[in-house]
């Protein structure tokens, strides 16, 4: 099974605002980055896709260590999720989990890999971190964004 590094951050300029999300993927001393721009989205959602994105791009079943700063990210996948499953969808106070749409597909996606999460502080020095944290704020700033069809404000 191939071995993947996929690294992840996302933006947002206001919360709500503008916003973009950027990936960098690492296999055999080979490097890709991925980003993308949306005119009205939150961080959060740029969270998630940063990672649905990643993992998309990946034509076959990897071992993929996911290093991310969001911990909304890291514990939703690892934490939350079975539970708002199991309850159709709802927080623990019975609330409709947000941003669900996001949350299924990155499920979906998570479900082809093996996954190793692992969460690392923002803004602390880490190289690639670092470099999706830019990639990102320049997509967020770009002018290729496009709407985010799934925000709702």
């Amino acid at each position: 099974m191939k071995e993947v590094e996929l690294y992840t951050d996302g933006s947002c300029l206001g919360n709500p605002g503008p916003g973009g999300y950027a990936v960098v993927l690492s296999y055999r001393g080979h490097t890709k980055e991925i980003s993308q721009g949306y005119i009205r989205t939150t961080n959060n959602r740029m969270e998630l896709l940063a990672v649905i994105t990643g993992l998309s791009v990946l034509k076959e079943p990897c071992r993929v260590t996911i290093t991310t700063d969001s911990q909304y990210v890291k514990n939703g996948m690892t934490s939350w999720l079975q539970g708002w499953k199991s309850h159709g969808w709802r927080t623990s106070t019975k609330q409709a989990v947000k941003n669900r749409d996001l949350w299924q597909k990155l499920d979906e996606e998570c479900s082809r890999h093996t996954i190793i999460w692992h969460w690392v502080k923002g803004h602390a020095g880490h190289p690639q971190n670092e470099r999706c944290d830019e990639l990102a704020r320049s997509a967020a700033l770009g002018d290729q964004r496009i709407p985010d069809t799934g925000f709702v404000s």
